[in-house]
């Protein structure tokens, strides 16, 4: 079966119009579905886990209760203070330490040891009270409960025999976590003794134990050293954890509650708030777990897909079939159209969406023609837009012409003031029409810049001052062309009182150390209106750069003629007081974002007490020159 038959193609669109939806809506309910069974766990095992660790805060708060009987009984405070010892003393720590154990369920063994007098008393469930004198506390007391905290809680060991060999076997050793707590003097620090209560770990068993389901799920109990208090693998008690998932959010202790997913489980944790003990419940829930129900109904839907597409191909191939001939036949009549020949005679195959393809195909051929036709008449139309393009030139030219003609004639009449201006207008249209290159030197620029101010000055009959201020070693750097003019025409359109005499008219350039040279032309007219200034400012804030655009033509081909076509209306309208055509910083700043990029940048800003500050910032581009064209020099 050929791919690029109607037939391949039609069961080919009809297997995706059929599997595309069908899987998008099996995806789409498998995603929700999934991440509600997820959410609704999530809720159900944090509802869970914080009704657990409500009940694990409780007992051990009993466990610390309990343990604080020691400051409670008096007679045992004060033998413990004393030392003293005899057979009453001895009668009193045993029922102080049996009411201890009898405090807490599941209390394995209470151990008491008295600092004074050396003597350590077990109180256990079958051996009952063991007692010595003149022997060493218990080793491990040091290490939680000997400086630092008063009490602490050791994690999920073997029970001790605390040196009181005769304990076994009449005591076998059980799984035990141990409440140790340091005996001070009140009010001060001094130590009189410890008190240690072993705990089955039964207690805690029966208490989490219905916090999760063992055969599919696992829960751990950690304490804040990372060591395991409780889970259901026993190689692991006691034991510090080093699962990869042990990490986060659960040791940096900042959250008392949360979840995440890591290795393809969901897990929940819960902070135990005792005072006593800085435990976490933690629940892992496999993914698979979570999501069996969903993965059912993916498999029932995947069997139902599997059913409508032998349906769908069956149908299609005999659908393909009945079509076929009347196909290939337009595809003939295709072939003789290929070869040339557009006037074949098409006969419809009858009044079925065939059909009326045949007839549809026949009105394409002529549309066809009608386009080239249409192409050919837009080519012989640009062609002559370009002729009237090329004639256009010559206006330009034979005006400038005209103009040297009548400065000559000024010459000849002796009235040299003409001849200087009609110099300067002369040299102006020949920086406009120069369409060599868009970019020169901050020379040449500056050259048009005194010309185009000469005329200005006959204008104003010499009511301002212009002054230029330019490094010598900046003249030579690029810019685009007829960026300046503009920036000063605004100072005779806006700015100038022209009843005044005291106009100064300033120009700058500098360079900066980050490779940029910034251009300052101020003046002393009047400021801009704050809420022009404000409008102003956001109309150049809303020009970027846009990419591309330096690469769209080649260097000195960019498309200028709007801007200089407007430079030359200036120089012929300096004598009219009317509106002028609207150049504008937005245009400026255009035109510099388009060489430069953003690093092209203007700036307006009103000067105190009267005037206005206008700063340009161009990237420095050297141009190499063999002589120096007529320049700016320091005005």
């Amino acid at each position: 079966m050929r791919f690029n038959s109607i037939r391949t193609k039609l069961i080919v669109f009809m297997l995706i119009a059929t599997i595309v939806p069908i899987v998008t809506t099996m995806i789409v309910t498998y995603s929700y579905t999934t991440k509600s069974m997820k959410e609704r766990a999530l809720e159900d095992t944090q509802n869970l886990l914080y009704q657990g660790q409500r009940n694990l805060t409780a007992v051990l708060e009993e466990l610390n209760i309990g343990s604080l009987n020691v400051y409670s009984d008096a007679e045992l405070y004060r033998q413990l203070q004393t030392g003293l010892a005899d057979f009453q003393t001895d009668s009193r720590v045993f029922a102080a330490l049996s009411y201890m154990k009898s405090s807490v369920p599941e209390v394995h063994q209470v151990y008491l040891y008295a600092s004074l007098g050396k003597r350590a008393t077990i109180v256990t469930n079958v051996a009952g009270a063991k007692r010595a004198s003149d022997i060493a506390p218990f080793s491990d007391l040091d290490a939680y409960v000997g400086s630092g905290e008063s009490v602490s809680l050791q994690p999920t060991h073997m029970s001790h025999t605390y040196g009181f060999s005769s304990l076994q076997p009449q005591q076998p050793s059980e799984m035990v976590f141990t409440l140790h707590r340091r005996i001070e003097r009140i009010p001060s620090t001094e130590k009189l003794g410890y008190v240690s209560m072993d705990v089955k770990l039964s207690l805690l068993t029966g208490i989490v134990g219905q916090l999760y389901d063992p055969r599919e799920e696992e829960l751990y109990v950690i304490d804040n050293n990372g060591y395991v208090v409780f889970t259901d693998n026993e190689l692991l008690l006691g034991k510090p954890l080093t699962a990869a998932w042990y990490n986060g959010a659960l040791t940096s202790g900042e959250e008392e509650s949360g979840h995440f997913e890591q290795g393809g489980a969901l897990f929940v944790y819960e902070r135990v708030q005792a005072s006593v003990a800085g435990w976490t419940i933690v629940k892992r829930i496999p993914t698979s777990y979570l999501i069996r129900e969903a993965n059912q109904a993916a498999a029932i839907n995947l069997m139902l897909l599997a059913l409508s597409l032998a349906v769908i191909v069956a149908a299609t191939i005999i659908v393909s079939l009945r079509i076929t001939a009347p196909v290939k036949q337009l595809v003939r009549y295709m072939n003789q159209v290929q070869a040339g020949n557009l006037n074949v005679p098409i006969q419809p195959s009858g009044n079925d969406e065939i059909g009326l393809v045949v007839v549809r195909f026949r009105g394409m051929m002529d549309t066809i023609n009608n386009l080239i036709l249409r192409e050919y008449k837009l080519e012989l139309a640009n062609k002559t837009n370009q002729l009237r393009a090329l004639q256009a030139q010559i206006n330009p030219h034979f005006l400038n012409n005209t103009i040297q003609i009548i400065g000559t004639l000024a010459l000849e009449l002796g009235v040299p003031r003409i001849y200087a201006l009609l110099s300067a207008l002369a040299r102006m249209m020949r920086y406009s029409m120069d369409n060599e290159a868009s970019t020169i030197t901050l020379r040449d620029e500056l050259a048009h810049l005194k010309a185009y101010v000469e005329l200005q000055k006959e204008r104003y009959e010499n009511r301002f001052e212009f002054r230029v201020d330019v490094d010598e070693a900046l003249l030579d750097a690029e810019m685009p062309k007829m960026i300046l003019q503009p920036v000063i025409e605004n100072y005779f359109k806006h700015g100038m009182d022209k009843a005044a005499k005291d106009g100064v008219l300033l120009l700058r350039a500098q360079a900066r150390e980050d490779g940029l040279i910034a251009i300052l032309v101020e003046n002393n007219g009047a400021a801009i209106p704050e809420k022009r200034l404000s409008e102003l400012r956001q109309e150049l804030a809303g020009i970027h750069y846009l990419k591309g655009a330096q690469g769209a033509a080649p260097r000195g081909q960019e498309a200028r003629s709007g801007v200089e076509t407007e430079g030359i209306s200036h120089s012929l309208k300096l004598a009219q007081d009317g509106a002028e055509p609207k150049i504008g910083l937005n245009n400026v700043l255009t035109r510099m974002k388009m060489v430069y990029g953003d690093e092209a940048q203007l700036e307006v800003r009103n000067m105190e007490p009267k005037g206005v500050r206008i700063t340009l910032t161009i990237k420095r581009t050297i141009e190499e020159r063999g002589t120096n064209d007529e320049g700016a020099d320091r005005g």
